[in-house]
């Protein structure tokens, strides 16, 4: 078993900057993937960014160059570093990974990009 805990959403205004965190309650392996995924109002839950048991790192299209997703595995923790913010990704953001086959998510974070 292991608990994810997301924090640092919040209310940023267009083009700003957030960056969330998601620490789990015990140690996780660098071989277990890990990712965000985002929920807005009326939409279906949709990756945003993950990191892949190998390593390499993957973006949805409407993000690359914004987004970066990064892990400290030292502190149990993923990142989620969000710039040039966009209306369009106020959402619930979760933070998930897979330990034995088994998906583990957190209960998100919500993240709104308004003037």
């Amino acid at each position: 078993q292991v608990q994810l805990v997301e924090s640092g959403g919040g209310l940023v205004q267009p083009g700003g900057s957030l960056r969330l965190s998601c620490e789990a309650s015990r140690s996780i392996s660098s071989r277990s993937p890990m990712g965000w995924y985002r929920q807005a109002p009326g939409k279906q839950r949709e990756l945003v960014a993950r990191i892949t048991r190998g390593g390499s790192t993957n973006y949805a299209d409407s993000v690359k160059g914004r987004f970066t997703i990064a892990r400290d595995n030292a502190k149990n923790t993923v990142y989620l570093n969000m710039n040039s913010l966009k209306p369009e990704d106020t959402a619930v953001y979760y933070c998930t990974t897979t330990i034995n086959a088994r998906d583990y998510w957190g209960q998100g974070t919500q993240v709104t990009v308004s003037s």
